[in-house]
């Protein structure tokens, strides 16, 4: 039993539920500890592994007071942030352990460097084409991951072999980290079972203008940035000092490297270190305004010229909602400011499953083609539709089993001596074939294996699926609904009497440890009596131990000590 921790025990019992729901989750504590008490608290808070993980967790100015106020100076204007960390006591002189972990650390203040110089109009017009460039890829990203996600390594980067078929799909690899690292933060991706998926979010966003886009991703980011660099304004402090912003965080280097270099992809640091126009109300704490930034991206378009080779080209940047539509019925080819898409059966036969009809497929282009539809492209969107549906996958009612129907026997035929289809372990039934494996399972299986295949309901409707359907964003962690519980069990074992359970708590530590304790015993006449103890045990409310003076075995009634401290052998 640390006897520092009764000092901080019970201040703890005195703070506030707020001030306990933000000392908690400052520190990391989960709400599963298994603290039954406000001393068990002070004990785990104090202890030298929990102590390692806050101290990196400092920004430059509170490791430097923290320095201060173990060598006797006081923490200046700091002191009230590192009290609230339990580092420090009321009285603003650090806990014993904590001045033992501040062993052998140091820092030292930077000079604050001045706001990064405003960008020349070519070092601007540099930064707007990589924001723009930046966005463009990231919905790229977004739209690969809702139709396959991608496998994350344990560190959370993509895996090498998604970052290979990215490469192959136009995707500079060199920023997939960095992008999905900007998509997490914006609530534009979500990381479960080892999997990045887009969100639901990503779908309006994939929607939006490249100005609403960016705004979005800007604002995010500003954010989500580390205590350490975020400015009193709630903007951010100039990026030169964002390398010693916590001194104490081994990490810290390579963070902040990454952060700089996300910024840069972002536009809100020119190349050159200057700060473009649009980067400086996010700096000072302020809303996104993306007005200067928009005045140095090329216009978007909203026409397309549709060619009888089965290609589509856009004269200028797609406006998003169309090109997100377009991309849904033709792959793209090349990505520029004049984009082209290529249509196929597949693509199309690949929208189809996606929710569209012929005819809403030809509404569609019809209202944004320049040029009309060409004649190849309407044959190989008719035909498509007719395949479409050729294949019809339900349930039979009856049985359980998927049923895979068509009016094409040789189809059925087909699908029955397919290789691929092996592990479905289909079975002939009255000129249909039928499986254990489940509805959707089946259907995608024959998608894959470009079967003109449908999910047909019980009441014989066709069904829509989507094979990944998109995550909500993950909502922003509550500290109150994880810690609260535990703060409710700590305080239902706040008893009247702390020195009561601090001593007994002190006893059972001494007796563990076999320690020799100086006792301070209360005598029936009022007088107190000093004793030199041996702890042996403890039980039924009364202390025995060895006396060291008088050599015999002693039994005293726990009431009847008034103090305990232990002897340093």
């Amino acid at each position: 039993m640390s006897t520092h921790a009764r000092p901080l025990a019970d201040w703890l019992a005195a703070a506030s539920d707020d001030d306990l729901r933000l000392l908690l989750g400052a520190r990391g504590v989960r709400a599963d500890a298994p603290w039954q008490d406000f001393f068990d608290a002070a004990e785990a808070l104090l202890d030298p592994a929990s102590l390692t993980r806050v101290l990196p967790t400092l920004t430059a100015s509170e490791a430097m007071a923290l320095l201060a106020a173990a060598s006797g100076h006081g923490a200046g204007p700091e002191e009230e942030r590192l009290t609230a960390l339990a580092l420090l006591r009321p009285d603003g002189t650090p806990y014993p352990p904590v001045v033992t972990a501040l062993a052998g650390r140091s820092a030292s203040a930077a000079p604050a460097p001045e706001p990064a110089p405003r960008s020349s109009e070519t070092a601007s017009a540099h930064a707007a084409e990589r924001a723009f460039t930046t966005v463009a890829v990231l919905a790229d990203l977004l739209l690969i991951a809702r139709e396959s996600p991608f496998a994350l390594l344990t560190g959370g980067g993509i895996s090498a072999g998604e970052k290979r078929q990215l490469a192959d799909a136009g995707v500079p690899v060199d920023i997939v980290d960095a992008l999905a690292a900007i998509a997490l933060q914006a609530g534009l991706a979500v990381a479960a079972d080892r999997r990045l998926r887009s969100s639901q979010t990503a779908e309006d966003w994939l929607r939006s203008s490249a100005a609403d886009r960016w705004a979005l991703l800007a604002t995010a980011f500003r954010d989500a940035l580390p205590r350490g660099i975020r400015s009193e304004t709630g903007g951010w402090i100039p990026p030169e000092a964002w390398p010693s912003a916590h001194p104490w965080d081994p990490a810290w280097a390579e963070r902040s490297g990454a952060l700089q270099e996300s910024a840069r992809l972002l536009g809100l640091i020119a190349e050159d270190g200057t700060e473009p126009d649009w980067a400086a109300g996010l700096r000072r704490g302020g809303p996104a305004d993306p007005a200067e930034l928009v005045r140095l991206l090329p216009a978007e378009v909203d026409r397309i010229f549709l060619q009888n080779d089965l290609t589509a080209i856009a004269p200028g940047p797609l406006e998003p909602a169309l090109d997100v539509r377009l991309r849904a019925i033709a792959a793209r080819e090349s990505a520029a400011q004049a984009s082209s898409y290529r249509f196929t059966s597949e693509s199309v036969a690949h929208a189809f499953v996606a929710g569209e009809t012929e005819q809403s497929i030809l509404d569609f282009l019809t209202t944004v083609s320049l040029t009309g539809i060409p004649q190849p492209l309407g044959y190989l969107i008719s035909q498509t539709a007719q395949r479409h549906g050729l294949v019809r996958v339900s349930t039979d009612e009856e049985t359980g089993r998927t049923r895979i129907e068509s009016s094409d026997p040789h189809i059925i035929d087909a699908m029955a001596v397919d290789q691929s289809l092996r592990p479905l372990a289909l079975t002939n039934h009255v000129e249909s074939l039928t499986t254990r494996v489940s509805r959707e399972t089946v259907y995608w299986a024959l998608t894959d294996a470009r079967y003109p295949a449908t999910l047909v309901g019980a009441d014989g409707t066709l069904l829509v699926r989507e094979r990944h359907p998109a995550p909500p964003a993950p909502m922003p962690s509550i500290e109150s609904t994880d810690v609260m519980p535990l703060i409710a069990r700590l305080r239902s074992h706040q008893g009247p009497d702390a020195d009561a359970a601090w001593l007994d708590r002190e006893l059972e530590a001494a007796v563990r440890a076999k320690s020799v304790l100086q006792v301070t015993v209360g005598m029936p006449d009022g007088s107190k009596r000093e004793l030199l103890l041996e702890a042996t045990g403890i039980g039924g409310g009364r202390l025995r131990g060895r006396d060291r003076a008088a050599d015999v075995e002693r039994t005293l009634p726990v009431s009847s000590i008034l103090a305990a401290t232990i002897v340093a052998p």
